[in-house]
């Protein structure tokens, strides 16, 4: 597909923003969305989108990022209508910030590596005048607490506290699956969520420092196990049987015949 010129860019977003002012004006139910009524269907919108990244699905993603900027519109006009700010508005502040936090680039500052200007980042964001008070302020309390851990270890790698050696990570992670190991023989309850969490934190850690996004990892292996396992059910209703009736050891061998189809092994 061509390149769309800056021209006819600006005329699609602008004919975007059209179709949004007569659907807001003649359609019964966008005339009565709010920020409260349309945030579900953003969150909604956004685990669409990364689900078709996930897939790697050029044309799905074409397709949510459409859905999503539909939402980043919505909640401008709204803004508009109560006077309080429009798309313009939402734009400009995005500039001004970006501008702000790249002086490598608009100012006088040196960079000339992705973690040069990573290291910079938050003290950057900490002095803008709403930016955040903490390094940790900014990370949203409502991430999903995979994601949220990444999150809380890159900022706080960016001023600094790090491991100096991205090899030393793995004895922090023994560390911690032994201290596991010790809690669910010698502890309780409560204190083997604890050492799950230390260790599941010291993988997450591990993942980011090796260049690993953790929560598209585990998406992977998700997406994986359902494929597998939809395969072992699909061959025992084949043989007309339920997976109550099957044994492990039966179970196992169709799971590894899954895994040789993946590998686009014959039997």
């Amino acid at each position: 597909m061509p390149h769309h010129s800056r021209e006819e860019k600006l005329a699609a977003f602008g004919r975007y923003l059209d179709v949004l002012d007569t659907l807001r004006e003649k359609c019964p139910w966008d005339r009565e969305q709010t920020n409260e009524s349309l945030r579900p269907n953003t969150i909604e919108e956004v685990m669409e989108l990364a689900e078709a990244i996930i897939a790697g699905d050029h044309e799905a993603v074409r397709k949510e990022l459409g859905d999503v900027l539909l939402h980043v519109l919505f909640y401008a006009k709204i803004g508009d209508e109560k006077g309080e700010f429009d798309i313009a508005d939402v734009c400009n502040a995005a500039c001004e910030k970006l501008i702000f936090r790249h002086p490598h680039v608009y100012g006088n500052a040196q960079a000339t590596t992705a973690r040069e200007v990573l290291d910079h980042w938050e003290l950057l964001k900490m002095k803008e005048k709403d930016g955040n008070k903490t390094v940790l302020g900014g990370v949203p309390v409502t991430l999903p607490s995979l994601i949220k851990a990444e999150r809380i270890q890159e900022k706080a790698a960016n001023v600094g506290f790090d491991w100096e050696r991205r090899e030393d990570v793995w004895a922090k992670v023994r560390e911690e699956l032994a201290e596991v190991e010790r809690e669910l023989v010698d502890g309780h309850e409560v204190d083997r969520e604890k050492e799950f969490g230390d260790l599941l934190f010291a993988v997450v850690n591990a993942a980011r420092l090796y260049g690993v996004r953790p929560d598209n990892a585990l998406e992977r292996t998700n997406r994986k196990f359902i494929s597998r396992f939809n395969h072992i059910e699909r061959r025992v209703c084949e043989q007309g049987l339920r997976l109550g009736e099957m044994t492990l050891e039966q179970m196992d061998a169709l799971w590894d015949e899954a895994k040789a189809l993946e590998r686009g092994e014959t039997q």
